[in-house]
């Protein structure tokens, strides 16, 4: 071999090895790094504790906020004749959130939750706010999300301040959410958490059709959900599901503007009924890899990924 072949050839190893090692380097990073998952459930879709605690090991999440269902309402005119905080999807109550944090309390924090329009919604949820409870929710009824009940819970989070985290489904849950600006303006010192398929479609500005609860290509900017953000400083969103998952990866391009200008306002949840905590069947782990992909810097993921939720939170 020649000198100038040994010096190509020992330039390329070297050159092989540096990148090598910076992806170890960022690898080790990342894990090395804390994240704040807000979006989880006990018992999701017949999921063990076991299986929940593995999973969110595997996807290095370090501290868990789990969301309880509200009670088993029978309500014929919904056509199934039942109706609960998750449409049937089997999550855990407000019991076995708490029993999970208080047996991982380095770990696992819970909220309190109750169907809105029950009478005895409110007092319910107060038992586990005082317990220790940091969020009520998942709110995810068949409720206006304007109306005298919803209003009661709102008054209570701010009473408590905690954070009210709501699932906006078109025709489903929620309610009006083209009227939930005027809740953001009546309950200037509650702080609302956005979540779901109509909370992440109406990034867009022509999102005209409602009923398309997952829709794909371009995003044009200036969406209701983006103005929600931008304009209410009490409006933050939940990254979670796959609902999430689609709005950071049917347009990387508008991604990177949207996380960079709600680097303030966005919070990692997974709301993920995996068993594994990574591969194809896990939108929590690609969830995360999508926002340190697209995020516009290191400090824009760090707050996404867990300083916002410390913050709200106040862990």
């Amino acid at each position: 071999m020649s000198l100038l072949s040994r010096r190509g050839f020992l330039m390329t190893s070297l050159s092989g090895s540096s990148v090598a090692l910076s992806s170890f380097s960022r690898a080790a990073e990342d894990a090395a790094e804390p994240i704040i998952d807000i979006h989880q459930h006990t018992t999701y879709r017949e999921r063990t504790p076991e299986q929940l605690i593995a999973h969110q090991r595997t996807m290095r999440v370090t501290q868990t906020i789990l969301l309880p269902a509200g009670s088993s309402v029978k309500r014929p005119s919904t056509g199934d004749g039942k109706h609960n905080t998750l449409g049937g999807v089997g999550a855990g109550g407000n019991d076995t959130a708490l029993t999970m944090a208080r047996q991982h309390p380095k770990e696992f924090f819970f909220g309190a939750n109750e169907v809105t329009d029950l009478p005895e919604a409110r007092a319910e949820i107060a038992k586990y706010l005082d317990l220790g409870g940091i969020i009520i929710g998942e709110q995810k009824f068949a409720v206006e999300c304007d109306s005298a009940e919803s209003q009661i819970l709102y008054a209570l989070a701010a009473e408590y301040r905690v954070p009210i985290l709501m699932h906006f489904q078109h025709g489903t849950y929620n309610l009006g959410f083209e009227r939930l600006h005027k809740m953001l303006e009546k309950f200037p010192k509650t702080n609302f958490i956005g979540h779901a398929q109509t909370w992440w479609a109406n990034i867009d500005k022509n999102h005209a059709d409602q009923k398309v609860l997952y829709p794909k290509g371009k995003v044009t900017a200036g969406g209701l959900t983006d103005r929600y953000l931008a304009d209410y400083p009490n409006m933050f969103a939940d990254m979670s599901a796959g609902s999430g998952l689609n709005a950071l990866t049917r347009d990387e391009d508008h991604t990177r503007g949207f996380l960079d200008r709600h680097q303030d306002k966005i919070l990692y949840g997974s709301d993920c009924d995996d068993r594994v905590g990574k591969g194809p069947g896990c939108s929590g782990s690609q969830t995360i890899a999508a926002i340190r992909k697209l995020a516009p810097h290191k400090v824009a993921e760090r707050k996404i990924l867990y300083e916002n939720a410390k913050k709200l939170f106040r862990l």
